[in-house]
């Protein structure tokens, strides 16, 4: 398996900014994070390797219900704050490794294996599952997040639907399973793949909440200038085409303005399974 892009860009600008804004994208993403972590049900002891671990939100509240965990990911800048996080905390059972996930080995001893959105990046996601199901203990259970299609994600396309005109034409369109966000889209494809991968009881379930992603419109729009659909796209385009672009961006981001802020639908699939 070669996943060299993806470590590529999680240890550059990727990573970088996803450090910046880490404190807003884990209070953004804590409804989600609140789904994922009741499933997952962790008990004291447990070991856990949380897969994709970032910054490290996910595998610090588990190792404070007393879980051992492992927070396994590819980018290093991200793992040096979820260290940094452990190390303020004194949560001695949280341990973190720079590594990926397709292809490191395990002992088979090991009660969970879980991700919050870390999962969908693998150049061959199916062998990478079957090397991750040889971490599993005979009673060991698979947990994760993925996201379902962009159209049912209005936190990421209300503004990537205006923005596309004006990014450079990319041709024909990528492949939909391809290494990304939206690469398990399909919840038919994630099972037959994490059947062929050898996990058993599959179940696919619906996760829908709202995400807050801004105060106001001009905070939406630069919060989604880090790490949303802006994030990449306005680096391929001239200042006054980019700022044609975030001028759509802000008019699509109006009408859902509230009091509130502005609060927009995310849907994801809770993906779990046994070994």
């Amino acid at each position: 398996m070669d996943n060299s892009e993806q470590i590529k860009y999680w240890n550059g600008a990727g990573g970088e900014q996803w450090v910046i804004a880490q404190a807003r994208m884990d209070t953004m993403l804590a409804p989600l994070s609140h789904g994922l972590l009741e499933a997952i049900n962790v008990q004291a002891n447990e070991r856990v390797i949380d897969i994709g671990c970032g910054c490290g939100d996910t595998s610090l509240s588990m190792a404070a219900q007393g879980a051992q965990v492992w927070g396994v990911d590819i980018s290093r800048p991200m793992l040096k704050v979820a260290k940094q996080r452990a190390s303020e905390r004194n949560l001695t059972t949280a341990a973190f490794s720079e590594t990926d996930a397709a292809v490191q080995s395990y002992t088979p001893d090991h009660d969970v294996v879980c991700s919050r959105f870390g999962v969908m990046f693998f150049d061959d996601p199916t062998k990478a599952f079957a090397n991750i199901h040889t971490a599993l203990n005979e009673q060991g259970r698979l947990v994760f997040l993925c996201w379902q299609a962009p159209k049912f994600n209005a936190w990421m396309s209300v503004v990537g639907r205006v923005v596309q005109p004006f990014l450079p034409d990319i041709g024909a369109p990528p492949n939909p399973r391809a290494p990304g966000p939206f690469a398990f889209a399909d919840a038919d494809y994630v099972r037959d793949m994490l059947s062929t991968a050898g996990f058993s009881n599959i179940v696919i379930e619906p996760m829908e909440r709202e995400l807050k992603v801004g105060e106001s419109v001009a905070d939406a729009i630069d919060f989604q200038q880090q790490v949303g659909p802006l994030a990449r796209g306005l680096q391929a385009l001239d200042e006054a085409t980019a700022e044609k672009a975030l001028a759509a961006a802000a008019e699509a981001l109006q009408p859902h303005l509230t009091e509130q802020g502005i609060n927009l639908g995310a849907a994801c699939w809770l993906v779990s399974a046994n070994k």
